[in-house]
């Protein structure tokens, strides 16, 4: 399994969208949503960064995507790119394999 998780914050782009024209954006992306969902992708989360986090990431909004392997987490990239989010989100990625723990340790160990 791959981990994706996605940290953002919105561009001065999406504000100058009307509220409209921002949810007809948002459902364009919700049938290749679906089409993931259909592959084995699962959502783990969509969340606002909570401001009293503690050592708080500057990013206002987080999503956790669990995927069945690294093609289809590609996929996604691409998919994510094709679809213009960047040019409304601020964005960064963290994405990994499945790991335990103690074998994380184990490299943090190692270095």
């Amino acid at each position: 399994m791959i981990f994706f998780i996605e940290l953002w914050n919105t561009k001065p782009a999406w504000h100058e969208l009307t509220a409209e024209e921002r949810g007809n954006y948002m459902a364009n992306i919700g049938p290749h949503i679906q089409d993931l969902m259909a592959k084995g992708v699962k959502i783990l989360t969509w969340s606002d960064n909570l401001s009293q986090t503690t050592r708080r990431a500057d990013y206002d909004f987080f999503a956790i995507w669990a995927f069945p392997d690294e093609e289809t987490a590609k996929g996604f990239e691409q998919l994510v790119e094709a679809a213009g989010w960047y040019n409304y989100f601020e964005q960064v990625n963290l994405m990994g394999k499945e790991a335990t723990a103690e074998a994380i340790i184990g490299q943090l160990i190692q270095q």
